[in-house]
């Protein structure tokens, strides 16, 4: 029995397994990437770009790829991240009446 060119005979349980947390990652990524377009606050933008960046790192560690997956997760977010959030906050922004309603 095949469905979409795949032989499931042939599949075993760690096959599945590893498949099931690949699109879990996947649509983990592909949400992050959408929240970080559609987001409306910079701050809520940064945090799917983590989303993101951790959907990434957990699909280099499905691959094999433990090492490609600590620098992702340390150059992106641990620098890159911290830049960009201390950019924020150094921001100056005029407090304007609406904020507070």
């Amino acid at each position: 029995m095949a469905i979409l060119g795949i032989d499931l005979s042939t599949l075993d349980l760690a096959s599945i397994t590893e498949s099931i947390f690949f699109f879990i990652l996947a649509s983990i990524v592909i949400g992050g990437a959408l929240g970080l377009i559609y987001a409306q606050r910079v701050a809520h933008s940064m945090m799917s770009l983590i989303f993101c960046f951790m959907g990434v790192a957990g699909i280099f560690i499905l691959m094999s790829a433990e090492f490609i997956a600590v620098i992702q997760i340390l150059v992106y977010l641990a620098s890159v991240m911290l830049v960009v959030l201390f950019g924020i906050m150094l921001t100056r922004r005029q407090i304007l009446e609406e904020d507070f309603e």
